[in-house]
């Protein structure tokens, strides 16, 4: 989203002008913005074979799994349904990493049928892979160093308390279950959260995997995760990917060289890719004044976007119907009867009632992570492709809303 002409435009279209084609709330993704971070990531990991697995659980729309394969890469699943999205976006079974977590060993099958990369993070569900499959499918294994990433735990899945991936401290009793079944491991993972700006999180862990790999002889790729920082807020500071990338490089290469072979070296990229290239556009519903607060209320909330809620995350906010006019306090809020603030005390051009805000950052675990709460719709989404828009999902109905209920009927 760019601010050009005393107008917000998105590859030269006004937003506007999208908030009116296709109506309020609305989810709008760039492209181009994709596009740029795909190649700032390929780029800054210079003589390594890297390949990028793109996290489907950020933003699972056919049309952007499409669009992201488009640009060379694969896909990263968390679960058998967006394997099954993945395959219908074109994604060929290897090209699929599957990491499910606390599934059954049902589903687990299903991932081995259908052909996709298993990533494994149990040493009971390793066990009875062993059992089922006696060496003959190759697995990776996801390993939790008991590193912190960032400052918030509620986004750490590396910590020694976290339910993700099998503890280093297990190594002794991990590769005692490798040989017992003889397992053909051809891939080492690890993902220790998000909001990381050091490459040093990575650098630490990668130490880890790498004593561990040394009792692996039939690797094929190291895969570091991802959660590389994406700036919410105008003071944040980002991720240099640049100096990231060459630091990570170096200890990769140097130890393929030590290990005799060269390795793949994977990330899975979600919120990176596709943060920053989404917003989510509603309108003021009203302006209410309180003895405390001027609240703006819009036709949102936390069913369409829950992580200010959720996460505390921090989301920055424009009046795009009113770019020039005096700047005042507000405290956006949503049509949800419950609390669900957008944002606190935000300075925003005088809003009135039918203005059209947008909310930035919202291409990441927005319309993945929406709801019904309330008995609300789920909003419509659009995709900005080549400099047109197109709509990618239909806003909801009611009829969608009672599609899968059943009514009682007595004999």
């Amino acid at each position: 989203m760019l601010f050009k002409n005393n107008a917000y435009q998105m590859q030269g279209i006004p937003l506007l002008d999208i908030a009116k084609q296709f109506g309020t709330p609305l989810y709008v993704y760039d492209t181009s913005v994709m596009q740029v971070q795909y190649k700032k990531l390929i780029e800054a990991f210079p003589k390594t074979r890297i390949k990028l697995k793109y996290a489907a659980k950020a933003l699972s729309n056919i049309e952007v799994l499409k669009y992201m394969r488009s640009l060379g890469a694969g896909l990263d699943a968390v679960s058998i349904q967006e394997v099954e999205l993945g395959l219908l976006a074109g994604f060929t079974p290897d090209e699929i990493m599957y990491t499910p977590n606390g599934v059954s060993f049902d589903e687990i099958k299903e991932g081995v049928d259908i052909g996709v990369t298993l990533n494994i993070d149990n040493i009971s569900v390793l066990e009875q892979f062993g059992n089922t499959y006696q060496g003959s499918v190759p697995v990776c294994i996801r390993i939790n160093p008991h590193l912190m990433a960032g400052g918030n735990p509620k986004i750490s899945t590396g910590h020694i308390d976290s339910k993700f991936g099998i503890s280093i401290l297990q190594t002794r009793h991990l590769l005692r279950v490798i040989e017992t079944y003889k397992l053909k491991v051809v891939g080492l993972h690890m993902h220790t959260g998000s909001d990381i700006l050091d490459a040093e999180v990575f650098l630490n862990g990668a130490k880890l995997l790498f004593d561990l790999a040394k009792e692996l002889p039939q690797l094929e790729f190291i895969d570091f995760g991802s959660g590389f920082k994406v700036p919410y807020h105008a003071s944040d500071v980002q991720v240099d990917i640049t100096d990231l990338g060459k630091k990570i490089s170096k200890a990769f290469n140097e130890f393929c060289q030590t290990y005799g072979r060269p390795l793949e070296l994977w990330f899975e990229p979600g919120k990176y890719l596709v943060s920053e290239a989404g917003v989510l556009l509603v309108k003021t519903n009203v302006v209410k004044t309180t003895p405390a607060t001027v609240f703006a209320g819009v036709d949102s909330g936390l069913n369409h976007l829950i992580r200010p809620m959720m996460y505390d995350a921090y989301h920055d906010i424009v009046n795009i119907s009113n770019t020039q006019g005096t700047k005042r306090v507000y405290s956006i809020v949503g049509y949800i009867c419950e609390t669900d603030t957008f944002g606190w005390d935000r300075q925003l051009h005088e809003i009135t009632e039918g203005d059209i805000l947008a909310i930035k950052n919202a291409g990441a675990y927005g319309y993945s992570m929406a709801s019904n709460y309330n008995s609300r719709f789920r909003p419509a989404e659009v995709l900005v492709l080549e400099g047109k828009p197109y709509l990618i999902r239909k806003r909801e109905t009611l009829d969608d809303l009672t599609r899968n209920q059943v009514p009682i009927t007595k004999n």
